[in-house]
């Protein structure tokens, strides 16, 4: 059974947002590397939430369940989430009780030792360690995997 969450597109408050969050662990993917089966479902699920509203950054995660929950860069005046971060309160708000994998689909950025994935502590608070987060590129290409 799948789960897709998405954002409402009523007033299209979708802006850029990319800070960082230096608490994930970081290891780089050699370009060759893909995503297994399930993953590549999150990668699609993540480009569809990130292409819908023209956001940022798109996420997805699959719970212990294999439900998926997806979203995608959040920036009001009142209201700032990261694609991750949504993705995580969508699957909380719906009882997941962890979280098998996340991807997260964004432009290459310009440093990637600096450019953690912001909420990836969310995916920790809900998930606990060791869960892998694949950092990509639109067009498919595994940046980087962070763990939790």
């Amino acid at each position: 059974m799948t789960d897709s969450n998405h954002p409402t597109q009523a007033t299209n408050p979708m802006l850029a947002m990319n800070p960082t969050q230096p608490t994930a662990s970081t290891q780089s993917i050699a370009p060759a590397q893909t995503l297994d089966e399930q993953d590549a479902k999150l990668l699609i699920l993540a480009r569809g939430a990130r292409g819908r509203i023209g956001a940022q950054q798109g996420a997805a995660i699959r719970d212990e369940m294999g439900r998926t929950y997806s979203g995608a860069t959040v920036a009001t005046e009142h209201l700032t989430l990261s694609a991750l971060q949504l993705a995580v309160a969508s699957a909380l708000a719906a009882g997941a009780r962890g979280a098998e994998a996340a991807v997260v689909v964004q432009p290459m950025p310009t440093d990637l030792a600096a450019a953690t994935v912001v909420g990836v502590d969310a995916l920790r608070d809900l998930a606990g360690a060791g869960i892998a987060v694949y950092r990509c590129t639109p067009d498919g290409t595994i940046v980087d995997v962070q763990h939790t």
